[in-house]
């Protein structure tokens, strides 16, 4: 996108009065998108996003500026601000750029803009109709189709000259049932770092029933109870419990400043032994994976947690510098005009050493949470709330009638001790983080884990 040349005038520009360290972080990213509602397609969108965003700092302290104009007198301009903001001085850095070329262990097979409309509505409404045919009482479906061709050039006063192209495909199906004049919604929204080909693996039409099957049971579910309790968590997009109530503490964002409730307990037993955690981007094809991180670091495999010991955080450069810790590959912003920070990628429990059959039948009374949903944490305490989507009642070791209304609350560096059972069916789950630089891609996961009490909150 723009040549080696001009990037490195561009970086001596950036730390003429002083910083240690500059970057250049430019886009150029094609966003498309189709939108079903009232059983018609509503909207067709594509956007594009370009621009660069040059960041320099020394010592503890950051700067950046972006810009539009990615021409070289633009990119000059830019630089020269972020210098300026910096301070005034003097500094004498060679920028000697190398191209570097770290592969794809993502490959695409049908990148989506060759794709027509009509293909890709045909399978959005596969999708739609199938969650709107599914029962009479599924009152409203909506739908979405998206994809993304994410193209990033980072180059860096470390010689850095690295580029990555990022193309992701999603399908996401709400369905809205009502029954005795409740309603209740259903979502189900599979993700791949793939092209047209993810729809090879991931059948539209099952997205569509996943989702109209949830909102069908919810609706004629009765209310949770409420109280303290043992709470058995779905596999998939149940790590978004951990991902929540643990993962954004073991951030270098907060861990560098204190802010977090892991901060300084490396080597230390944070969890029960039971559980293994890992952050991994190098995963082929999954929604959150990277070649490079948005500091032109490698994509890293992390564990960070094995059989209860914290191993390591998710580290970026900038506050790696405070930490005085190597990055991890963990850099990532949404888009050039976000300052990047340490993120998570894909990160899930791993397999452990329990039967599934044997996680409910443990059981005497609780709840188990098949789907869950959003949710928010306070990183530094590591509370946490999170709706469970589909939930059921569990009695003598057996699931029994479906409940609704139910939520999780507690404390991450509790729960993740409470984790006494761990199964082995471990799978993925699609989301987007928002962080301080901004949204991204994210996977969370695990297999079906048992919190042995928590508090479940309901009626």
């Amino acid at each position: 996108m723009i040549s080696r040349e001009i990037c490195a005038r561009v970086l001596a520009k950036a730390v003429s009065t002083g910083a240690d360290y500059a970057e250049i972080f430019a886009e150029y990213t094609v966003e498309h998108s189709i939108s079903m509602i009232a059983k018609k397609v509503e909207t067709i969108y594509d956007g594009i996003i370009a621009g660069a965003g040059i960041r320099v700092y020394k010592g503890l302290r950051s700067v950046m500026a972006s810009t539009v104009d990615t021409s070289e007198a633009g990119l000059l301009r830019c630089a020269e601000r972020a210098a300026d903001a910096l301070g005034q001085g003097s500094a004498e850095i060679s920028v000697n750029l190398r191209e570097r070329i770290f592969g794809d262990i993502h490959p695409i097979k049908v990148v989506p803009a060759t794709v027509s409309n009509a293909e890709k509505i045909k399978i959005l409404k596969d999708g739609y109709f199938a969650a709107m045919d599914f029962d009479p009482c599924i009152k409203q479906v909506s739908g979405s189709l998206l994809d993304i061709d994410h193209n990033i050039l980072i180059a860096s006063t470390d010689g850095i000259y690295a580029q990555d192209r990022q193309i992701r495909t999603r399908i996401a199906i709400q369905a809205v049932a009502e029954k005795n004049g409740e309603t209740q919604t259903g979502f189900y929204g599979p993700g791949r770092r793939m092209g047209m080909e993810m729809f090879d693996e991931i059948n539209a039409h099952d997205v569509g029933i996943k989702a109209a099957q949830q909102a069908a049971i919810m609706a004629g579910a009765g209310y949770c109870p409420a109280g303290v309790m043992p709470v058995a968590i779905g596999n998939g997009f149940g790590g978004v419990i951990f991902h929540e109530a643990c993962g954004h503490s073991l951030e270098a964002s907060s861990v560098a400043y204190g802010l977090s409730q892991f901060a300084g307990k490396l080597g230390q037993q944070i969890a029960n032994p039971k559980v293994t955690a890992i952050d991994d981007g190098t995963i082929p094809n999954a929604w959150g994976s990277i070649n490079i991180d948005d500091e032109g670091t490698p994509a890293q495999r992390k564990v960070l947690i094995e059989n209860g010991i914290l191993k390591t955080y998710m580290i970026d450069k900038f506050n790696g510098r405070r930490m005085g810790l190597e990055s991890t590959g963990s850099s990532r912003r949404e888009s050039y005009s976000y300052t990047p920070t340490s993120r998570m990628t894909n990160t899930f429990i791993a397999e452990g050493p329990d039967e599934n059959d044997d996680i409910i039948a443990s059981m005497e009374y609780g709840l188990f949470a098949k789907e869950m949903g959003g949710g928010s944490v306070n990183p530094a305490t590591g509370e946490f709330n999170f709706a469970v989507n589909e939930g059921y009642i569990v009695r003598n070791g057996k699931i029994c009638e479906p409940v609704r209304g139910a939520s999780l609350v507690g404390k991450g560096s509790e729960v993740i001790m409470n984790i006494d059972m761990v199964g082995k069916n471990l799978d993925l789950g699609t989301g987007m983080c928002g962080a301080s630089s901004g949204s991204i891609p994210t996977t969370v996961g695990e297999p079906l884990i048992r919190v042995s009490s928590i508090t479940v909150g309901g009626r």
